[in-house]
């Protein structure tokens, strides 16, 4: 039967739920996803967890606080001028406390997302750009479909 292995192409089903049980995604329900390991589909803990399951397994994996997503870093939540954020979008954009917002990289080849925590009334932005899970608990749910 064949096993996960690093580099290997996976079809699976999955479920993501935060410390409280909310599902944060789910493949159950619908189509199964397809990725390949070690190209950051997933994150490095998941994919440790995933090594060795056989084709078939349906498994639930239980990470530790901070392991799936690593710790909450406190300079990771950071002011943003909202002279910048109307360069990077819409200048009439209302911002609200949940928000999500993408900003392009650097070199703009891809994106990055911040969740709004303030607004102040000058206009500028508290972004927190840790992963909405960091430094918490995750419950992964995955059944294996095929290993190639």
């Amino acid at each position: 039967m064949p096993h996960v292995e690093e580099g290997s192409f996976l079809t699976l089903h999955y479920r993501m739920s935060g410390p409280q049980g909310q599902v944060i995604i789910n493949t159950f329900d619908g189509q199964p996803a397809t990725l390949s390991l070690g190209t950051g589909e997933l994150s490095p803990a998941i994919e440790h967890r995933l090594l060795g399951l056989e084709e078939g397994v349906h498994t639930t994996l239980a990470l530790d606080e901070g392991e799936a997503f690593g710790e909450r870093q406190p300079e990771m939540v950071q002011w943003v001028a909202r002279k910048l954020m109307n360069q990077l979008g819409d200048p009439q954009q209302h911002y609200t406390e949940g928000d999500v917002v993408q900003f392009p990289t650097p070199d703009g080849r891809s994106q990055y997302a911040g969740t709004v925590i303030e607004v102040r009334e000058d206009g500028a932005i508290l972004f927190d750009f840790n992963h909405p899970l960091a430094g918490q608990p995750v419950s992964f749910e995955v059944q294996i479909i095929g290993v190639l």
